[in-house]
């Protein structure tokens, strides 16, 4: 059983963009997005991948999390059956440390809002947290792509909740 353990920021500012060695263009959604699991199609360049992620546990930092590669045609069919709003956005991975940083600025409904994450082996591994990284945002569920998808950004001002 996979194990994905991040934690999770606010950026600052896009310092970031020209420490990054790869730039890719992402489109996901949900075809499952329930209290217990995810069921997440997500499709970058050519390439296609299936996730089933668990809910977070109590710390928000570590859940239980599948990858599966699947046909470029099946994952745009996947598409068409999400439940919520395809998320569109541009990851930037930034080397820091012995670390990578992943950082994802979203577009369309959700401009404005950019997140950082860094996937550790351990929960209490520690990394180097560069001059852009803002304020921790792990566990809290407004910040996660699931919730991104069926709350858009540009409606948080409208919500009380998040």
């Amino acid at each position: 059983m996979a194990l994905e353990i991040e934690r999770k920021f606010l950026v600052k500012d896009d310092v970031f963009k020209s420490a990054a060695v790869k730039i890719i263009p992402i489109e996901q959604g949900y075809i499952t997005n329930g209290a217990s699991c995810t069921v997440r199609v997500r499709i970058f360049g050519t390439t296609a991948v299936l996730t089933i992620k668990s809910s977070n546990a109590t710390n928000g930092i570590a859940r239980h999390e599948w990858e599966y590669a699947v046909p470029l045609d099946d994952a745009r069919e996947m598409m068409t059956l999400c439940t919520s709003n395809v998320i569109s956005k541009t990851r930037y991975v930034i080397p820091v440390g012995k670390h990578f940083f992943e950082v994802d600025v979203f577009h369309d409904d959700n401009d404005g809002l950019v997140i950082a994450e860094v996937e550790l082996s351990e929960e209490d591994e520690p990394f180097e947290s560069p001059e852009w990284l803002g304020k921790e945002v792990t566990g809290e569920q407004c910040y996660y792509n699931a919730f991104i998808a069926d709350n858009p950004y540009k409606k948080w001002g409208e919500m009380t909740d998040h």
